[in-house]
């Protein structure tokens, strides 16, 4: 059986099947799938749990020892499969599809992973497991569904926003699904059920009671000097770990070069933007920059942050936090 994610909870309340195979490229979809299955098994007298990991060099066999093995009391137990590569490879396989044909009575089977493309969707074992069972896949909302998305989610802790205060919080978050329900659990935390207001949720949203890496991001392409320096000495005093650092500061010059690189090739801007996947209130800021900013100037950059990465990982001295004052810098000033 196939099941669309708004499907679930309605299937949930009938009878348990044995299987269950949860996937997505949305991790948060996947973590409130799983828990939900795994609250209805509770409910339904599936009192243990026995989780496995299927990683590099995973004993197939402890599936059917799982399966297996009865507790003291005699309780029914789930079985929370996870395979984080979303391919159990050859003997995996055979387990899975061996598994489906005799399921056992007294467990059920949660298998989750990432999203998967379409070649692993027709496989023997996803066939195997949608047979014995269900399969769940999970679709995360385009960008321009996210709004509604975050309405929905505000109604279930009883509050709600304006079109312009759902719009902020989906640019806010950029598509990124965890983030956002982060975002919405703060303005439970912060204010009472209700309507909330644009000031409310702006304040809620950009009101950071650390230096973060997205501040510092957002200084460097706007070219906002003093809250760039502001913000990479508090990053060095709350000590953030310089590899996160130079990840967050480089992927935005390499962005930046990739944008130049395509200009000079007469490509269209919008185009360049799409393809790097810059959206949300990023894209004005990025905007701006690629007018400061030239080729030649994002290269050097690249070239900077290679630097830094030698200091960081001890084959070059110096002084890796001013490394990254020089290095926003450069690219903030233009």
């Amino acid at each position: 059986m196939l099941l669309k994610g708004e499907q679930l909870a309605a299937h949930l309340e009938r009878a348990l099947k044995p299987v269950y195979l949860v996937y997505g490229d949305e991790p948060l979809l996947v973590i409130e799938a799983a828990d939900a299955i795994r609250a209805a098994a509770r409910r339904n007298g599936f009192d243990e749990r026995e989780v496995l990991t299927a990683t590099g060099g995973f004993n197939w066999n402890d599936l059917y020892h799982a399966a297996g093995s009865m507790s003291l009391f005699g309780g029914r137990k789930v079985i929370d499969l996870r395979i984080p590569t979303g391919k159990p490879g050859r003997d995996g396989s055979a387990a899975l599809q061996e598994y489906c044909a005799r399921p056992s009575p007294d467990s059920l089977l949660l298998v989750t992973l990432p999203g998967v493309d379409w070649r692993d969707e027709k496989s023997a074992w996803m066939s195997a497991l949608a047979a014995a069972g269900v399969v769940v896949k999970l679709i995360p909302p385009l960008v321009a569904d996210l709004p509604a998305w975050i309405a929905g989610r505000l109604r279930r802790q009883k509050q709600s926003a304006a079109a312009e205060g759902l719009r902020f919080i989906a640019e806010r978050v950029e598509g990124n699904l965890l983030a956002a329900h982060q975002e919405i659990l703060k303005l439970a935390v912060l204010y009472p059920r209700g309507a909330l207001s644009l000031e409310q949720i702006r304040e809620a949203v950009l009101n950071v009671a650390r230096y973060d890496l997205d501040g510092l991001r957002e200084a460097m392409l706007a070219g906002d000097v003093a809250r760039l320096t502001r913000t990479i000495d508090g990053l060095q005093q709350e000590g953030e770990a310089p590899l996160l650092v130079l990840w967050a500061m480089t992927e935005d010059v390499r962005v930046l070069a990739q944008i130049n690189a395509g200009l000079a090739g007469r490509q269209s801007l919008d185009l360049l933007l799409k393809e790097a996947r810059v959206w949300g209130v990023r894209q004005p800021l990025v905007r701006r920059a690629v007018q400061r900013i030239d080729g030649t100037r994002a290269t050097a950059a690249l070239a900077h942050a290679a630097r830094i990465d030698r200091m960081i990982k001890g084959l070059a001295s110096g002084d890796v936090w001013d490394e990254f004052r020089q290095l926003g810098l450069h690219i903030a000033v233009g």
